[in-house]
């Protein structure tokens, strides 16, 4: 059955095609919907009017009538579009009219006939189609649908195919999913009914890649069914070439060479102070890298005290990396030596490559690694760090912290701004990697190898756009579940709606799918650059939550209020405080003090009240995490809370008792030393804002859920 649909489509796109044709007709997206079962309401082509006459008396009821012109892609426009038709004489009315507005609006289109169609009844009206998006694919998409759909933008996004639950999870995902639940006395739609539109929708793109766009818009949605008003169908004007890709085992072990190296040879080594090549020698050597550093420079017999060679060719024994430190018309020629010598990764930091224009001179050197099986690392970056092999291939800065924070930026400004954060914040790292132009190496390479490094506990990742979405999406979700994967992702437009052929197109900005399908990748999307570098530095900090219930104690009513602005604002959800647990916080709380939650202990109290609520906070298994807003008072001075709140947390932490503790401080500067010591003893906290803290903490929450540690999606 599948295999004779697979040859009815077929046998229809390539006729479609043989007329220089890319958009379908009304009658032929029914014969795809038939083939794959995508309910639409009976319709026949009239091509005059006495049929149109007849075929209205056979559903005996009103008609929808349109123009079919393989010209007219968007009817409505051209006026060809009447409702609600019924009788021979207003047929006969509407018939004549539809034409006459199609020749009206274009006079050399061809006009095949009129199109009767059954009129379905009222219902909510949604829409369900398929793009080609340029970065993940085919991807399906749903949402409120009818003429206010390119108003509303209420759409939800997910790579085809998708199977039945998928599907029906995106009836949840747009903000009005409400409305198909029924409100205000009216009935719920067949939800079902609608997945099973969006499913078969997802199959059909994924199983003919030369089908650009489908629109299914509307499809009206009642209790009992969900019926394709209308269906559009665009063919692609041409397929793009086919990436090259590579096995998971290859990835790790060309990667694991790259930041785990016994060899690196520098090419344009020098020993001139403010060349790139300088630089480079002197932070491998001054970073104390214990591996074989080889200076490559055909004018140097002697670089910083290491023997130069003319040609990496004549370096001895195996090379792990070739960092590139030359002019990028020179990086061909010595590309091609590396290849011969089978080093298995080049890192090129020169710029001058399709950056700037010089799209051909990226494509050469891709082409030389692709016939050497070299991966580039590159161009135009600033290099690479990776701080267990005292690894720093780089012309900037040296960083030596450790930790297990790896981060990576397409961009070298940004790359130096990580490295500032991490130095002034202690953030310690695993890996700092540039990207660049990305002409090989990308996201899912590193976070392929990323997501297995014992010393990586997190990764932090910034991004101006995705060479292959899918390849991210399968890297990121095979990572989650072992580490969080914070991404920024700049450049929030919707430049690629312009050129659409449908709604469904117009509706897929660049960001509006970015932001579904790193949803979906279970990666925690930052708004911006410092919340991505807080993420990377505080989710490791922070065990996992193990359920939903969050209570925040503050010594400060005004802070207490905006901690649970902070705690909506992310999603989180408010413990309601049994009565039991309500009468428990009252006993170490003065009578003007405020129980339920956030329990509000006043700014008044000693440290033992402090103690005594972290303590029950810790101690009750209803309660998964805990926000702290501090008041600085002379009381209880900020390193005395910082103090006993370390200390309680480690204590329950050596019990076997882990949840996460965020903490807003509130006062003069010593704040800022007291967020740092118990920053450094697990508790997350920040001085001067209640916003950052509980961020933080949704940020956890939502790893937790996309790991699989908690119910619900990410």
């Amino acid at each position: 059955m599948a295999e004779d649909r697979v040859l009815r489509v077929r046998t229809l796109l390539d006729s479609v095609r043989a007329e220089g044709r890319t958009a379908l007709t009304a009658p032929e997206g029914k014969v795809i919907a038939d083939a794959y079962g995508i309910a639409v309401p009976g319709e026949e082509l009239a091509t005059d009017v006495d049929e149109a006459v007849a075929y209205a008396a056979r559903f005996g009821g009103p008609v929808v009538m349109k123009i079919v012109s393989p010209d007219i892609l968007h009817k409505t426009d051209a006026g060809g579009v009447i409702v609600g038709v019924e009788g021979a004489t207003d047929v006969r009315a509407a018939f004549h009219k539809i034409v006459d507005n199609a020749r009206a609006y274009d006079a050399d289109a061809r006009i095949e006939g009129v199109q009767v169609q059954e009129l379905l009844p009222k219902g909510q009206e949604v829409i369900v189609g398929a793009v080609t998006d340029p970065t993940f694919g085919k991807i399906v998409a749903f949402g409120l649908g009818g003429v206010l759909v390119e108003v509303l933008k209420d759409v939800t996004f997910r790579l085809a195919p998708v199977d039945a639950d998928e599907a029906l999870s995106m009836l949840d995902s747009i903000r009005s999913a409400e409305i198909l639940r029924g409100v205000r006395g009216a009935a719920a739609v067949d939800r079902w009914a609608i997945a099973e539109q969006i499913r078969r929708v997802s199959q059909l793109v994924a199983d003919f890649p030369e089908i650009a766009e489908v629109d299914l818009n509307p499809v009206i949605a009642t209790p009992e069914a969900a019926v394709a008003a209308d269906i559009r169908v665009i063919l692609a004007e041409s397929q793009p070439p086919p990436r090259r890709t590579y096995t998971r085992e290859e990835i790790l072990t060309s990667m694991r060479r790259l930041m785990q190296p016994s060899s690196v040879a520098v090419i344009g080594a020098s020993n001139e102070p403010g060349k790139i090549g300088n630089s480079v020698m002197r932070n491998l050597i001054d970073g104390g890298f214990a591996g074989d550093i080889h200076p490559v420079n055909p004018r140097a017999d002697d670089i910083l005290g290491r023997k130069s060679y003319k040609s990496v060719t004549d370096v001895p024994g195996e090379v792990d990396v070739a960092v590139f430190a030359i002019p990028a018309k020179f990086v061909a020629s010595a590309l091609e030596e590396v290849g011969r010598k089978k080093i298995p990764n080049a890192v090129l930091i020169p710029s001058g490559f399709a950056e700037t224009g010089e799209h051909a001179l990226q494509a050469e050197i891709v082409a030389i690694a692709e016939r050497h099986g070299v991966r580039l690392l590159g161009p135009n970056i600033y290099g690479y760090y990776s701080t267990w092999q005292d690894l720093c291939a780089t012309f900037c800065t040296p960083y030596d912290v450790k930790g297990g924070v790896a981060l990576t930026s397409q961009s070298g400004g940004i790359g130096m701004a990580i490295l500032g954060f991490a130095r002034t914040t202690k953030t310690g790292v695993s890996a700092i990697v540039g990207l660049g132009n990305k002409s090989d190496l990308d996201e899912d390479d590193l976070l392929t190898w990323f997501g297995e490094d014992p010393h990586t506990e997190c990764i932090a990742m910034h991004l101006e756009d995705l060479k292959d979405g899918r390849a991210f999406v399968e890297a990121a979700r095979a990572t989650v579940p072992k580490k969080p994967v914070v991404v920024l992702k700049a450049g929030r437009t919707a430049a690629g709606a312009k050129a659409a052929g449908s709604h469904t197109g117009a509706l897929a900005g660049d960001d509006a799918v970015y932001d579904d399908m790193l949803r979906q990748a279970g990666v925690i999307r930052a708004p911006g650059l410092n919340e991505m570098l807080e993420y990377a530095r505080a989710l490791p900090v922070l065990p996992a939550p193990q359920g939903d219930n969050v209570v925040i104690i503050t010594g400060a009513g005004g802070s207490g209020v905006l901690l649970s602005d902070a705690v909506t604002d992310n999603s989180l959800s408010l413990m309601e405080i049994p009565t039991d647990l309500d009468e428990a916080f009252r006993k170490f709380i003065p009578p003007f003090g405020a129980a339920g939650n956030p329990v509000d202990i006043t700014g008044g109290e000693p440290p033992s009240t402090y103690e005594a609520t972290i303590r029950l906070g810790l101690e009750d298994p209803r309660i998964h995490a805990l926000v702290l807003g501090y008041w600085h008072t002379i009381v209880t001075p900020p390193m005395v809370f910082a103090e006993l709140t370390a200390r309680v947390v480690a204590e329950f932490r050596e019990r076997g008792i882990e949840k996460p503790v965020v903490a807003s401080l509130a006062g003069d500067v010593e704040v800022e030393e007291a967020c740092q010591y118990l920053f450094e003893r697990g508790v997350v906290a920040y001085p001067y804002t209640t916003e950052k803290p509980v961020a933080v903490l949704g940020a956890k929450y939502r790893w937790a859920r996309a790991a699989g540690l908690l119910g619900g999606g990410s």
